[in-house]
């Protein structure tokens, strides 16, 4: 049996049978055996071949919808949405059905990440973790050995469900295993930072590894060293300034911007890389102003940026060398890099965006909880959050200009959740919302988080809750900047198609990021869902999409049904 591919002409064959095929091919030596090369960890190595398909073995979905050739995976979806049409009457659902396909790119391309501020805590920790976990390192600890993982990596170690077995079971498998993915192990690293200093001696500095982990990664990570960064004072702190003993030269903002192009490309070609993604995990910066010809458009920006406009930032130069590269670019702090113009940019050249600021502890604690408060029909009325912390991060953000960009991200996370119930909240109406962070440096990347909700119940009675939280900064924060690169990665090789336009990729605001990041960005127009669980539900049902499967949900109608009708169905 044969299923049509999207190209006209064009046959590939059903899976089981193609897979015995293929091993028949093999054993006699007529079919390319793909091997998986990993790649060390620096800007110094590279191979001379193609990147492997990288599937799990056991899963496929065997249907009519969905073909499995060389090149794609190939299904039609049908997604189904309601309209509502507001009447004199009240409101009118009409359900909608539209046909889409999907194109996933099977073969995985050869993918380079740069970090700005890799010598800091998040770009020590994710380089020494991919490194820990490509040798398979163990160390003794004070509970006994511990081997390298990828725990809080929602890709590497999140399951998802994928159907009930033969005797009505649910199955789950990684996400990693739905379509192919990029190992982190093949990841290849390198990036800028202010500070020369070496990642072995920048690990050591931040003190977030164990000792017996840091003195087995050292001679991995000793020769590492970041490139040149830019250096714009007065949008970081000033106790920043001891630090920046590795900046490039100059104010000129045009010849920075040109450096940053060239340090991408010479990294891109030195690694004979597919593809670069370029990841912010630097300092906090301060807002910058947003002004009609300097930064409102893409030509106002980079005619800014040739004037080396003083509302120009570091980060903002970072993302245009990024798109004007063809790469895309991930803001893992709060401030507004993504000024109207970079955006612009994005989208003229079709690069893709990802912001803003990682989202890893206190504030994923808060989406979840105000939306488990809403929707059981109670009213936050007061939320107040303190966290005091002593690594860089926190010595940066001691300065008011810098906390004002963190203060602003944390605090809208409850503002769609409030808006989805009128019941409780008239329209403008919001919780009381504080925001602390101090500065104490004897807990160092130990971040301590103290929240306090308190919300109307019954018959004007008051619920307070209480929470604590010590958060591991870094070790939280470090996962999601291997999800965020390799999500990102995925989005460049699916492409859609549906009625009345041909196949085309996702907007360059790649909004299905969301899950990961604090303020997350959506293209113009669209709502902004910070719900934690339908932000987690987006990426595995756009997975399955990628599969044919149709979305999950928990209605699990044949379990409700009598079991005598059960058992015939």
């Amino acid at each position: 049996m044969f299923v049509r591919t999207d190209r006209p002409g064009r046959l590939c064959l059903r899976v089981g049978w193609w897979q015995a095929r293929r091993r028949l091919l093999i054993l006699f030596g007529k079919f390319p055996i793909y091997m998986t090369y990993l790649s060390d960890i620096t800007s110094d190595v590279s191979t001379d071949t193609a990147a492997p398909m990288q599937e799990e073995k056991g899963f496929r979905v065997e249907a009519k919808n969905v073909a499995y050739c060389d090149e794609y995976i190939t299904a039609d979806y049908e997604y189904a949405s309601t309209r509502i049409h507001r009447t004199d009457s009240g409101l009118v659902a009409r359900p909608k059905r539209q046909r889409f396909r999907f194109r996933t790119k099977r073969r995985v391309d050869r993918v380079g990440v740069m970090m700005v501020g890799w010598g800091g805590n998040n770009g020590t920790s994710i380089t020494g973790g991919i490194l820990a976990n490509k040798h398979k390192i163990s160390w003794s600890t004070k509970e006994g050995p511990q081997t390298a993982d990828y725990v809080g990596s929602i890709t590497q170690s999140a399951t998802m469900k994928v159907g009930l077995d033969a005797d009505g079971k649910e199955v789950y498998i990684p996400l990693k295993s739905v379509v192919p993915m990029v190992k982190p192990e093949d990841l290849v690293i390198g990036g800028w930072d202010i500070s020369k200093m070496n990642l072995s001696d920048g690990m050591e500095r931040a003190c977030v590894f164990p000792h017996a982990l840091q003195k087995k990664l050292r001679p991995l990570m000793k020769e590492l060293r970041p490139l040149p960064s830019i250096y714009y004072p007065h949008f970081i702190a000033a106790n920043q300034k001891e630090r920046a003993d590795n900046v490039i030269e100059g104010k000129d903002k045009q010849k920075h911007l040109n450096h940053i192009r060239s340090d991408i490309r010479a990294f891109k070609s030195k690694n004979r890389l597919d593809k670069v993604i370029v990841v912010w995990t630097a300092n906090t910066e301060r807002f910058s102003s947003v002004l009609k010809g300097v930064n409102d458009n893409s030509k106002s920006l980079l005619r800014a940026i040739r004037t080396s406009h003083s509302e120009i930032s570091p980060s903002t130069v970072f993302a245009v060398a990024s798109i004007l590269e063809g790469c895309a670019y991930i803001n893992g702090s709060p401030q507004n890099t993504f000024v109207p113009g970079v955006v612009q940019l994005a989208e003229e050249h079709d690069v893709f965006i990802g912001g803003d600021d990682f989202k890893s502890g206190q504030t994923k604690m808060k989406s979840v909880l105000v939306d488990f408060l809403v929707s059981s029909g109670l009213k936050p009325v007061s939320i107040t959050s303190y966290n005091h912390l002593g690594n860089n991060d926190g010595k940066n953000l001691s300065a008011p200009a810098q906390f004002r960009s963190k203060e602003i991200s944390k605090s809208n996370v409850v503002d769609d959740m409030v808006d989805s119930n009128r019941i409780l909240y008239k329209e403008g109406e919001r919780p009381d919302h504080l925001v602390v962070i101090k500065y104490v440096p004897f807990v160092r990347d130990s971040k301590r988080a103290l929240d306090e909700y308190t919300s109307k119940i019954f018959m004007g009675g008051i619920n307070t809750i209480v929470m604590h939280n010590t958060c591991e900064d870094s070790l939280l924060a470090s996962p999601l900047i291997l999800d965020l690169v390799l999500l990102t990665d995925l989005a460049q090789r699916i492409e859609i198609s549906g009625p009345g336009f041909s196949y085309t990729r996702m907007d360059p605001v790649l909004s299905y990021l969301s899950f990961l990041l604090k303020a997350p960005m959506v293209p113009s127009g669209n709502p902004v869902v910070n719900s934690l669980f339908r932000q987690l539900m987006c990426i595995k049902n756009i997975l399955r999409a990628c599969v044919g499967m149709q979305p999950e949900n928990s209605m699990l109608l044949m379990q409700k049904l009598p079991k005598a009708i059960r058992a015939r169905l």
